[in-house]
């Protein structure tokens, strides 16, 4: 059987069994293809029941080569351990050639965040006069105000913001569900767009529930929220690489500096394992050794000298 057969049924198999997300699985199967591409892309032909160890070192060396950053190849091993394992699975391979490879050193990326001010300063660059005005503004609001991703943003429904309760409901990465709080700005300017500007716009039978619509009357695109954000930033002349994650960043970034504990934020971001939270403690190192000072047992012993 061909790799695309193979390839056609991991991708039902991430889909279904595993129940991943469309981007996951979009970019799990796209790292395959490439490995295909890769060993079947000349006159060299590679059947997957021959592909062993030294052929993925080969392909790891191919991308060093191209300049793919260790973050990038980390990803593509996970991708390829997952699609191996797959095959085990389905008895299509006995051994796992990908058992014994190492993911290169990453060490830890601090994520772009802003400043409350910078925050302001954005904001401050929205032309509210304008009917794409509001939207962006609650845009701007919900993203950093509630931390979510960019998908959860375009996914987000009318029917699950719960109004009295102050929470939205989530779907996040791998259909796993939580609640947000939604804070009182937020939810100012939410029910602006929806009943101000948003009750007004005609809007196709299969997005009626969707919170952010564009003016053809279906959910905004990811492509546009990245638009925004970017035009926004250079209006307002900050001199950072900023995406709409950034706010996401920034939201835990303030939340942790503000003394939240991790776990709190662990659940409000979504996030599987503390691990991955644990990256938001790149504070400003007075606060860290205020912290310290203020709740370390042996910092309250009064010393007599």
């Amino acid at each position: 059987m061909s790799w695309n057969v193979y390839i056609r049924g991991y991708q039902n198999y991430l889909q279904i069994e595993k129940s991943l997300s469309k981007n996951t699985v979009d970019g799990y199967c796209r790292d395959i293809k490439k490995l295909n591409n890769f060993f079947n892309g000349n006159s060299d032909k590679k059947k997957i029941e021959e592909v062993n160890y030294q052929d993925f070192q080969n392909y790891l060396s191919y991308l060093n080569d191209l300049k793919i950053n260790a973050r990038s190849q980390s990803r593509v091993i996970s991708s390829m351990r997952s699609f191996f394992k797959f095959l085990i699975l389905e008895k299509i391979i006995k051994e796992n050639p990908t058992e014994l490879l190492e993911n290169p050193k990453t060490g830890k990326k601090l994520p772009e965040f802003l400043t409350i001010d910078e925050i302001e300063l954005i904001v401050n660059q929205i032309d509210r006069s304008k009917k794409e005005g509001e939207r962006n503004l609650a845009i701007i609001e919900v993203l950093y105000g509630c931390g979510l991703r960019v998908t959860e943003l375009i996914e987000l429904k009318i029917s699950e913001i719960y109004w009295e309760e102050g929470f939205l409901r989530i779907i996040g990465k791998g259909n796993r569900e939580r609640l947000v709080p939604l804070g009182k700005i937020a939810s100012k300017h939410l029910k602006i767009y929806l009943n101000e500007i948003r009750v007004h716009q005609k809007v196709k039978d299969l997005f009626v529930d969707h919170v952010f619509i564009n003016k053809n009357g279906t959910k905004i695109s990811r492509v546009m929220i990245f638009k925004i954000i970017k035009k926004l930033t250079e209006k307002s002349g900050i001199q950072k690489n900023i995406s709409p994650h950034s706010l996401r960043h920034s939201f835990a970034t303030h939340l942790v500096e503000g003394g939240a504990d991790l776990r709190s934020v662990q659940e409000m971001l979504g996030h599987q394992s503390i691990t991955t939270t644990e990256i938001y403690t790149h504070l400003d190192k007075n606060y860290l050794k205020q912290t310290i000072l203020d709740h370390h047992p042996l910092e309250k012993i009064k010393m007599d000298w």
